[in-house]
């Protein structure tokens, strides 16, 4: 009996912290952490929403930097990744024309220098930010379709370069593709008014 009575308190000490106690705290933490994260932090010009900060979008014309690809097409109502393995035939016939398609886009580049995350999709299908490299070797494409100084491009993406949280975790070289790209339509507007003042 006295085993019993031990076993019933333990049981409901259990539940009632890892039941409500620890999912309130990790509710609480990311909500801290991470203000507007499950709405995608939307983005909106001249109140219009323009896009979602944490939620990958197409881009696949020349003039724009162009995003990770995307096993789910961007729909934030499916997200996910292919779940091919490294030797499926359809992620390897996914791959080569995803590379061909860059090299022709971006005359000059070899196959060697693309970065996998041009190439593969991510584990989401909805992954918002690119390497700094992969937008760097998309500058000269852009610099010559919108008439840009590839510097200014360059100093563009340094400027949108985000680095690890707290100088420790993740990536340390990434830049979010939307943001890039509404700045990048900002300097070309500043640009075309620059040019028509003088």
């Amino acid at each position: 009996m006295k085993n019993l009575k031990s076993n019933i308190i333990l049981t409901l000490i259990t539940l009632i912290v890892f039941g409500a106690l620890y999912p309130l705290a990790m509710t609480s933490l990311g909500s801290l952490i991470s203000s507007c994260g499950a709405e995608g932090k939307p983005i909106y010009k001249e109140d219009k929403l323009i896009g979602y900060e944490n939620v990958g979008q197409a881009f696949y014309s020349d003039s724009y930097f162009w995003s990770r690809p995307s096993a789910v097409d961007y729909d934030g109502s499916s997200t996910g990744g292919s779940n091919y393995g490294n030797q499926s035939p359809e992620l390897l016939k996914a791959i080569k024309e995803r590379s061909q398609k860059l090299m022709e886009h971006n005359p000059g580049l070899a196959k060697s220098e693309i970065p996998v995350e041009l190439i593969t999709a991510s584990g989401s299908g909805l992954d918002p930010h690119i390497s700094k490299k992969a937008a760097l070797l998309q500058a000269n494409r852009i610099s010559k379709v919108r008439n840009i100084a590839k510097e200014d491009l360059v100093n563009l993406i340094d400027r949108h370069n985000e680095g690890a949280l707290l100088g420790l975790f993740g990536p340390k070289d990434i830049v979010n593709v939307l943001q890039l790209n509404i700045a990048l339509d900002e300097m070309d507007s500043q640009v075309a008014h620059s040019r028509t003042s003088n």
